[in-house]
């Protein structure tokens, strides 16, 4: 595959703050879901083939707080069928390039395909949130590489098609651990950089609701590898397991208590849907943390 970024892009040039360089202004970072699909397990549908609707609900997000928008065209939850790599372009490519030109947020493509992500750094985005941990296409660390892209790299067990049917782990922290640490070292074997790097250990990815409680417990543990941490908690079905909770849209009060607790242990990102209501959670929590 050619990779030839836009190097004179104003858009790419723009953007190119990393969240590194916002973390130091504010932590947590905001990332703000904006699913482009008609499956997506807590809002799919909502903006699939409706552009302008999608727009307008990144800008709303960003006026509410997000700094970080995380654009998706494929869905990754459980047993969700793959899609061809041009229906995932022509869902995302022009959601992302007017965001690009209209907004100042961090504009982040959630793919695991290498030539999506080549079309979304070309038009704005500077992060590729790869569940796959670059494992799915052998092409995503160069085009990552030479964009001098941010990578979010996450632990997945088995593929979204598979990965609940049996997970499985020895001891979920230690495995995810040295799952991500290996990871790591990939990425910066391929000349992704150090600092462009950021990881999530994968809540829902492959976990029973037994796992995702304890890897929320025990998220600080991985700081040791050095890197930003983010944490995808919101809506998630094992805060339906926990509260007995079928629709997505009422896990709003398990969110909340997720990502209070995400604050306290200091995570550096969160990935959510409801933006307002999350902000003061954090900035609730914030203020109790100092006093």
């Amino acid at each position: 595959m050619r990779i030839s970024p836009k190097t004179q892009n104003p858009i790419l040039k723009r953007n190119r703050r990393t969240i590194k360089e916002r973390l130091q202004e504010n932590t947590p970072l905001i990332m703000g879901v904006l699913n482009i699909t008609p499956d997506s397990f807590s809002d799919g549908g909502e903006y699939f083939n409706n552009i302008s609707a999608a727009i307008n609900y990144a800008k709303k997000m960003i006026t509410e707080g997000a700094q970080i928008i995380d654009i998706g065209g494929e869905s990754t939850r459980p047993y969700a069928e793959a899609i061809t790599l041009e229906e995932e372009k022509r869902r995302v490519i022009p959601v992302i390039k007017a965001l690009a030109q209209e907004t100042e947020a961090l504009i982040s493509i959630d793919t695991t395909k290498a030539e999506v992500a080549l079309e979304a750094l070309n038009h704005g985005a500077s992060i590729v949130n790869d569940i796959s941990a670059l494992s799915f296409d052998k092409d995503m660390g160069k085009v990552i590489a030479q964009f001098k892209a941010e990578i979010i790299l996450m632990h997945m067990q088995g593929t979204p098609q598979n990965m609940q049917n049996n997970p499985t782990y020895t001891d979920t922290i230690t495995d995810i651990h040295n799952y991500l640490k290996e990871r790591i070292q990939f990425a910066e074997s391929l000349g992704i950089s150090a600092d462009r790097i950021t990881i999530d250990p994968g809540i829902g990815f492959g976990k029973t609701t037994a796992d995702n409680l304890k890897i929320i417990n025990y998220s600080d543990s991985f700081k040791s590898l050095n890197k930003p941490i983010l944490l995808g908690l919101s809506r998630k079905s094992f805060i339906g397991d926990t509260l007995h909770l079928k629709n997505p849209q009422e896990r709003i009060f398990g969110t909340a208590a997720c990502i209070a607790f995400a604050v306290a242990k200091k995570i550096d990102i969160v990935r959510v849907h409801d933006i307002k209501a999350m902000k003061e959670v954090i900035l609730m929590t914030k203020a109790i943390l100092r006093s």
